[in-house]
């Protein structure tokens, strides 16, 4: 029988005036669509262009998972004629399909019913083995959107597939520089770990023509192999006995890769490998695998797209936090470390300078919002404030106020905590290893101050405005004396947050930490603070400032 006198086969007679016209498609063995016409296009909401000669599952994704899907699996398994009528949810209408397998091919006709639209959004009852998939699909979706990670993401998808759709599986990631950035793997069976995890980490990757996932990730269509030929494999072994035997223990029987396709890029696979033991996939469970991937692929580029933002932001930041001076008799340590959430990473900043009078200025800051805006907003201000503070020899106070102006003149729309301070020596105090420390807070938290003889002093101020905030309130500087063999710590709010701790119980925690540590030099207690209390995934940024004064021997300094 001809295609042509096939498709007439499954269309019914020429219709009557009532009766809409129906359309033909015909699929062949593969699930490509070889033939549409523009009324089944019309029907399924696409161009004949964006259907003919594509991918079923790839070119109507939002298919997978309806009634509708499962009247086309089930047609092709039988070799009568079938009908269905029911309500498609894409196209928000009831339709009546008729199909007819000839050979390999699928010959479909659609009309859309006159039949009511049903009430609610669920549509026509469905069995229990279809209830059983579409659960799964939707334990897929609400999973997959809880992490921002890619490697938990990547995880997540390892473990919703095995052991349900097969024995063993791969999730692989590309980066952008089109190596794998992100993997995961597991199989069903524990006693089998250690070889899945030899042969994956110790196999030779290829890119022949017949390597399924190589072939699914540049065509970005579904590939499944019945069966796997040994010929395809041997090239991974490159050689090792070892390898080889960890394979043969696998005794993997066939392999469907999927790829991982959004925003019309295709960046990774899933592969699924089930063993001899276990039947190679049925189209139901391909069409399941294609569907699964189609939703954990959105959850995994927003995670690629969150952790650009992130590198973008921190790349950014870093670039602006210059390394300090060390001035004689002083040693500065300070530290960044991003929030391991993209969702709270970029305004946290630390300055050290010495302003042209030999004073050493230090400067802790926190710009409101986060992500890149933050880090760029982060830039303008700190710019702004050390070109000012460097500008004149003036107490912080002043250039704080003098910041205010500049953002407030300039329109810069920002708002940020801040704290400057000014350690001087005047003439009187050199040679005594005494300093006097000169501080100005714009809603910042008050640094501590880590004594010689082991006592943590918290240096409180009153309590001014945010920079920003076009405040006419004067600003006003706090005093201090510091001596020989004392420590000062800046930190922003990064630090005694963690762990959605309260300001002041962190606080706590902070001045517990600086106590029981004691005169450590200034970078292993940088590296002891962040490690003890935030670990090296923070929940917000975190900057850290420290100063040790040193004994002196004499000499002489200018007036601060």
């Amino acid at each position: 029988m001809s295609e042509a006198a096939a498709s007439a086969a499954v269309v019914p007679a020429s219709p009557t005036a009532d009766v809409p016209v129906p359309g033909a498609a015909v699929f062949d063995g593969d699930w490509t669509l070889v033939s549409v016409d523009q009324a089944t296009a019309d029907l399924l909401g696409r161009r004949r262009e964006e259907l003919t000669g594509r991918n079923i599952w790839i070119a109507l994704p939002e298919l997978a998972g309806t009634i509708f899907h499962s009247f086309l699996l089930h047609a092709r398994s039988v070799g009568g004629r079938v009908t269905w009528r029911g309500y498609y949810p894409p196209a928000g209408s009831w339709l009546d399909a008729t199909a007819r397998r000839a050979g390999d091919r699928l010959h479909v006709s659609l009309r859309r019913s006159t039949g009511p639209v049903p009430e609610g959004p669920a549509g026509p009852a469905t069995d229990p083995a279809e209830d059983d998939r579409l659960r799964f699909l939707a334990e897929v979706s609400e999973s997959m959107v809880s992490t921002l990670d890619p490697r938990e993401s990547v995880a997540t998808l390892v473990g919703l597939v095995v052991p349900r759709l097969c024995d063993w599986a791969l999730v692989s990631v590309m980066g952008d520089d089109g190596a794998p950035a992100d993997e995961g793997w597991a199989h069903r069976d524990p006693a089998r770990a250690d070889d899945l995890d030899l042969y994956l980490t110790r196999r030779v990757r290829t890119a022949v023509d017949d390597n399924p996932m190589a072939t699914a990730l540049l065509t970005g269509e579904p590939i499944h192999l019945p069966t796997i030929d040994p010929a395809m494999v041997e090239p991974a072994f490159g050689g090792s006995e070892e390898i080889r035997a960890a394979w043969e223990r696998l005794d993997s029987g066939s392999i469907t890769v999927v790829p991982l396709r959004a925003r019309a890029e295709t960046f990774g696979v899933l592969g699924l490998v089930n063993s001899s033991t276990r039947p190679p996939h049925s189209e139901m469970e391909i069409a399941t695998a294609v569907e699964v991937a189609r939703r954990a692929s959105l959850a995994i580029d927003n995670a690629r797209l969150y952790g650009r933002q992130l590198a973008v932001a921190e790349t950014l930041q870093r670039s602006l936090l210059t390394p300090p001076p060390q001035p004689d008799d002083l040693e500065i340590a300070v530290r960044y470390l991003p929030a391991s959430s993209t969702l709270h990473v970029g305004g946290d900043w630390y300055d050290a300078f010495q302003q042209p009078d030999g004073a050493t200025l230090l400067v802790i800051g926190d710009v409101v919002g986060h992500n890149v805006d933050a880090a760029a907003a982060m830039g303008q201000v700190r710019s702004i404030l050390r070109g000012i503070a460097y500008d004149r020899n003036e107490a912080p106070a002043r250039v704080l106020a003098r910041v205010d102006a500049a953002l407030t003149g300039l329109r810069i729309g920002t708002l940020a905590t801040a704290l400057i301070a000014r350690l001087e020596q005047p003439r009187e105090l050199v040679g005594s290893g005494r300093r006097v420390l000169r501080w100005s807070s714009a809603g910042h938290l008050p640094p501590l101050l880590l004594h010689g003889d082991g006592r943590v002093e918290l240096l409180a101020s009153e309590p001014q405005t945010l920079l920003g905030a076009e405040s006419t309130r004067p600003r006003t500087d706090a005093v201090a004396e510091v001596g020989a063999g004392d420590t000062l710590l800046f930190y922003t709010d990064g630090l005694v947050e963690q762990g959605r701790t309260g300001i002041d119980e962190g606080t706590d925690r902070l001045v517990a930490a600086v106590r029981e540590l004691g005169a450590v030099p200034v970078d292993r207690l940088c590296d002891a603070l962040i490690g003890r209390i935030v670990g090296d995934r923070p929940d917000d940024d975190v900057a850290v400032v420290a100063v040790r004064c040193q004994a002196q021997d004499g000499g002489a300094q200018d007036d601060g």
